[in-house]
């Protein structure tokens, strides 16, 4: 496994970090143990969940199964990463959700109890609050460090303008600030590239792209078109409407002798600023497939195929001015 700094701390991370979201909605909770421990087999050490996983509101199921997974102990709890993530409703009354002080105190008390933890390494915002000022954001998580309770803050879901707000209003309080931000990217979508990837590389903030195969898209779909959650009705009528690229992306692929999922992450891991792509395996076999990623170069010439197939965007404002 290769290691990286998390934007500009001192923390190392893994190239791949594990998304746990489908830990029991879609996957048992046997089965996640199992792919939590397969991956620090592997030598992941970056885990990634939120709050409302589970999707159940209020219940944090996913956090829940992590927790219990620490209480194995092993050294599970030392030898991993934790990222959690407020913002979304845990509950029907008001000051559960978003990122009010009150919540932010609350959510964070909450996700330890469940992790079953002291401290939560890297502590996001899942969105931007529009509604609660940053000088307010920050006194909740500056409060929350000097009780322990996290280390780092992070980000997902911001714009550019967004990063640079919360950045030069930390500055101000003499506050570290964010160290990451978990942003929609991949091949498909590549908004990030126009003002989001700029401000991470500016105030030193690693990247940490989410979807990073475009819901399924970039993972080899036309091979099982007529198998499980690739011939949904959602899938398909996604892959009308980008077909022609697909078809020119898995050709390429092929060019390669690569899968069509490892390239689509090992592009990631060749563009700036990127940390680690969050992985979401429902099984073991998914979870070992994809760290053959770590193994692929990918070339200028074949970087160029991959931009010709899917077009990126200019850094702002030259893509929308001279």
């Amino acid at each position: 496994m290769d290691y990286t700094q998390l934007g500009r701390t001192g923390l190392k991370v893994s190239r791949l970090c594990l998304g746990t979201m489908n830990f029991g909605p879609e996957t048992t909770e046997e089965d996640s143990f199992a792919i939590m421990d397969r991956a620090h087999d592997l030598g992941i050490n970056f885990f990634d969940t939120a709050n409302v996983y589970g999707w159940k509101k209020g219940e944090g199921i996913t956090e829940n199964i992590i927790g219990r997974w620490f209480a194995q102990g092993g050294g599970r709890r030392e030898k991993t990463v934790i990222a959690t993530k407020l913002y979304g409703g845990m509950g029907d009354w008001p000051n559960e959700d978003r990122l009010s002080a009150l919540n932010i105190r609350r959510a964070c008390d909450a996700s330890l109890k469940r992790m079953q933890t002291d401290y939560i390494d890297l502590y996001q915002a899942h969105h931007v609050d529009r509604n609660t000022p940053f000088e307010e954001f920050w006194e909740a998580m500056d409060i929350l460090k000097q009780q322990g309770k996290i280390l780092y803050v992070g980000s997902s879901n911001f714009a550019g303008w967004h990063i640079a707000k919360a950045q030069e209003t930390a500055r101000r309080r003499n506050s570290v600030g964010l160290v990451s931000e978990q942003s929609h990217y991949n091949l498909l979508v590549r908004a990030a590239e126009l003002e989001v990837i700029p401000a991470c590389e500016d105030y030193g903030l690693g990247l940490i792209p989410w979807s990073p195969l475009a819901g399924g898209l970039l993972g080899g779909i036309l091979r099982k078109i007529d198998k499980g959650r690739s011939a949904s009705e959602t899938m398909v009528k996604e892959l009308g409407k980008h077909r022609d690229k697909i078809e020119r992306y898995e050709a390429f692929c092929d060019e390669l002798g690569e899968d069509p999922a490892n390239v689509g992450l090992a592009w990631l891991l060749h563009q700036r600023a990127v940390t680690a792509p969050i992985i979401g395996p429902r099984t073991l076999e998914q979870l070992d497939g994809t760290v053959k990623t770590l193994e692929i170069e990918l070339d200028e010439k074949a970087l160029a195929r991959l931009d010709e197939i899917f077009p990126g965007f200019k850094t702002a404002p030259e893509e929308y001015a001279w």
